[in-house]
């Protein structure tokens, strides 16, 4: 027997050589990382979606697919046409507001003001000003580039969810090549990563769900305006571990200000930061550890690593690669979810 005979038919050892290679290739894509998990997440949803169907209709994917994304861009021009104007004029209005506080008379007899004013000048501030409004063109910048990433993702995944059966039967031949050991092991660590994946955002939507309630109820309170959307917004940002409450805060605090001035943005802030201590020292690691089955100590550092090593990306994928290197080592078997 030859070495890459004996190779190939020592299986611990080439399903790790074969995961390392998988490394490898997504470390030297690691530039377009964001298109990669956004295309894998969007054909994950809408193919747990086609399989939900399936089990009551036989139909073909494309009696899914097309109406779901038709929904899809119907919701991101809703929400363009009528969210945009709203942190538009919030914006505005807050500007305009600071603006005639600085120009009127009450600033320039406030002696607080004019001594927070002086020492303004003394510190030499403006350098770190316009080194921080270059930051925020910065950050400004990288959301247009994440709006093409995400126009992007939902192209690739429309395809790749509309040929599902065409690529499954397309995957086959791979399976059946003289390299079928490699593409056959790649399944393995596909179909396990797919599960812990699946577990997981079983989870988000359970705490998305006690997060959007939460919210709703404050904004009911507050009475303001396009409840249902707002809501949808909320939920939707809350699939987002632990980042989504934080994000939800600036439209809604734009909103909130044209709406009832500076004691709205306080309440709404005061709510955010409730959410988010709820989500981030509770729900997260309590909803987590029950669909994995893990301590709800593992759960939170993991979180807290994964967002320190792979930054926002880290907190929706941190979980299920932690699980998932458990299932591959044979440490902790998760659960494989419903269709």
């Amino acid at each position: 027997m030859s070495r890459y005979e004996k190779f190939v038919a020592n299986v611990p050892i080439r399903r790790w050589c074969v995961l390392a290679s998988v490394v490898l290739v997504l470390w030297l894509a690691r530039s377009i990382m964001s298109s990669i998990l956004l295309t894998f997440i969007f054909a994950f949803l809408v193919t747990r979606v086609i399989k939900l169907v399936r089990r009551h209709f036989h139909v073909p994917a494309v009696a899914v697919v097309a109406p779901l994304y038709l929904l899809v861009l119907l919701g991101m021009f809703y929400v363009v046409v009528h969210y945009v104007p709203a942190i538009v004029k919030g914006t505005t209005n807050l500007f305009n507001s600071v603006l005639r506080f600085y120009n009127s008379q009450e600033f320039a007899h406030n002696q607080i003001m004019q001594w927070a004013l002086t020492q303004f000048n003394q510190m030499n501030l403006k350098e770190q000003i316009q080194s921080g409004v270059s930051t925020i063109l910065a950050y400004a910048g990288s959301i247009g580039a994440m709006g093409v990433t995400l126009v992007i993702s939902l192209i690739l995944s429309f395809f790749f969810s509309l040929e599902i059966d065409s690529l499954k039967t397309f995957g086959q031949s791979f399976l059946d090549s003289p390299f079928g050991w490699y593409f056959a092991d790649l399944k393995y660590f596909a179909d396990k990563f797919i599960n812990t994946f699946g577990v997981v955002i079983e989870a988000q939507i359970f705490i998305a769900l006690v997060n959007t309630a939460i919210t709703t109820i404050t904004l009911i309170i507050l009475k303001m305006p396009n409840l249902p959307s707002l809501a949808v917004m909320v939920f939707i940002l809350s699939l987002i571990p632990v980042a989504g409450a934080i994000i939800s805060v600036v439209p809604l605090t734009l909103i909130g200000y044209t709406v009832g001035g500076w004691q709205n943005v306080a309440v709404l802030i005061i709510m955010i930061i409730v959410i988010h201590i709820l989500e981030a020292y509770v729900l997260n690691p309590k909803f987590m550890s029950s669909r994995t089955q893990l301590p709800v100590f593992f759960t939170f550092v993991v979180l807290m690593l994964s967002e320190e090593l792979f930054g926002i990306w880290g907190l929706i994928v941190g979980i299920p690669i932690f699980t998932f290197l458990l299932d591959v080592l044979g440490v902790k078997k998760i659960a494989k979810p419903k269709d």
